[in-house]
């Protein structure tokens, strides 16, 4: 067999799926580099002259946008560094951090297919002109962390990249992930996200242009570059083409990371993981800064952003919960929203005080008594007082995920104002604990 015959022999249908864990080994054990290349073979572009033009022309024929959490579009945050570096030194890094606890597509990326991502890396970076690709892994994913370990030095015996990796340990904060925190506590400062210029494409690690990009992002911008963008856009829709890992949780018989197309359906997710477990009474959507959705309105919506926009929501951080009815929503958002408040990263008082300040009139009311004075006057005061007067996006996710609680547990809030819960009482939603790192 020819080696164009070899290459066309490896590409996979449009419609299929998965993708991205096509390769993953049943026995739970992380890819080899030579498996990994038996499956879809090296990638096509490497450096030399055009080829970084190429990639960013087929990465925005393909319509790519990030899968992080933000949804910008790739091809623009490719360019922007390619231009702003031309003739300076760059950096890509990596962004392996789910500091949002109900997500964890990125580490069972990083675990089971490494080399998929560490390709995405190493095409991004020769796009971009770096020579040097920061990968960086949450505190909590000892796991993940051993697994790009072992497939870095895989690929630097075999000297299979012209790019050289570094892999970072990062704390598990809520806000560490957010890419400006992240540049900053790689440069030795706190974890702390900001608004103000310049941003991390102008001047990010060691003050150099920086290609800040989540691991499943490039881990698609590696099958983008093998199979181009045509067969990217046979799943999805022409505006949101693709597909998507999604972190699904609750009331559902198989919980667990599942990769989509764009565009599925609600009752078509809830089906591919076996159903309802129990009455659904909403789902949360996009995580801790994310939205409530109740299920009669989740029933007629897609997974889109447009689509989820019509309903005050996003997919954010591809987080979705199937809530039972047997849970309080008030509860629940009362506990997130005090985890919340304590992960501040404490540089503006809307968040530091605002924040706390709203997490107790929540719990107020998720834990009064009847007939005492109900705190929806102070509350909802306090929310507009708050958004966008933030030194980042911490305290309008925050709002965002209040509101929207309020807005959907609205027969429940009358139970609390007349002292009753109709929930179990048992915790649902997974807060994490940090964990330190020594620099």
């Amino acid at each position: 067999m020819s080696a164009q015959a070899a290459a066309l022999a490896r590409v996979p249908e449009p419609e299929a799926l998965p993708r991205l864990l096509a390769g993953a080994r049943s026995d739970g054990s992380a890819v080899s580099l030579a498996e990994h290349l038996d499956r879809y073979g090296d990638v096509p572009l490497r450096p030399r002259r055009g080829a970084a033009a190429e990639l960013i022309e087929l990465v925005e024929a393909a319509g790519l946008q990030g899968r992080g959490g933000a949804s910008f579009p790739t091809a623009r945050k490719l360019r922007a560094v390619a231009e702003t570096g031309r003739g300076r030194k760059a950096f890509v890094l990596a962004n392996g951090v789910e500091g949002e606890p109900l997500s964890g597509k990125d580490q069972v990326l990083l675990r089971y297919v490494p080399h998929l991502v560490l390709d995405g890396a190493a095409a991004a970076a020769a796009a971009v002109g770096a020579r040097k690709t920061t990968v960086a892994v949450g505190a909590g994913a000892r796991d993940a962390f051993s697994a790009v370990h072992n497939a870095i030095a895989e690929r630097e015996r075999r000297r299979h990249d012209r790019v050289g990796f570094q892999l970072v340990c990062v704390p598990d904060q809520f806000v560490a992930g957010e890419e400006t925190a992240l540049v900053n506590w790689l440069n030795g400062g706190p974890a702390k996200p900001t608004f103000t210029p310049p941003r991390p494409f102008e001047r990010g690690l060691r003050g150099a242009p920086t290609l800040v990009q989540n691991v499943e992002t490039l881990a698609q911008l590696a099958l983008i570059a093998r199979f181009g963008p045509e067969w990217f856009r046979g799943l999805g829709t022409p505006e949101e083409p693709g597909s998507a890992l999604v972190t699904l949780a609750g009331a559902v018989h198989r919980p667990g990371i599942y990769e989509i197309p764009l565009g599925l359906s609600f009752p078509d997710l809830l089906a591919r993981a076996g159903g309802p477990s129990a009455p659904i009474a909403a789902f949360l959507v996009g995580g801790y800064f994310g939205a409530w959705v109740a299920a009669e309105r989740a029933r007629s919506l897609a997974l889109l952003e447009s689509d989820l926009r019509t309903a005050g929501a996003s997919l954010g951080a591809r987080a979705i919960v199937a809530f039972p009815a047997s849970a309080c929503g008030i509860v629940e958002t009362a506990r997130v929203t005090r985890y919340l408040a304590e992960e501040s990263a404490g540089q503006c008082g809307p968040c530091v005080h605002g924040l706390a300040a709203i997490a107790t009139a929540l719990e107020q009311l998720a834990w009064s008594k009847a007939g005492r004075r109900s705190p929806d006057t102070r509350l909802g005061r306090w929310l507009e007082q708050v958004t966008g007067r933030g030194a980042c996006r911490h305290p309008d996710g925050a709002v965002r995920l209040v509101e929207s609680a309020l807005r959907v547990f609205r027969d429940e809030r009358e139970r609390h104002a007349q002292g009753s819960c109709s929930g179990a009482g048992r915790p649902l939603l997974p807060i994490r604990e940090r964990r330190p790192v020594g620099r």
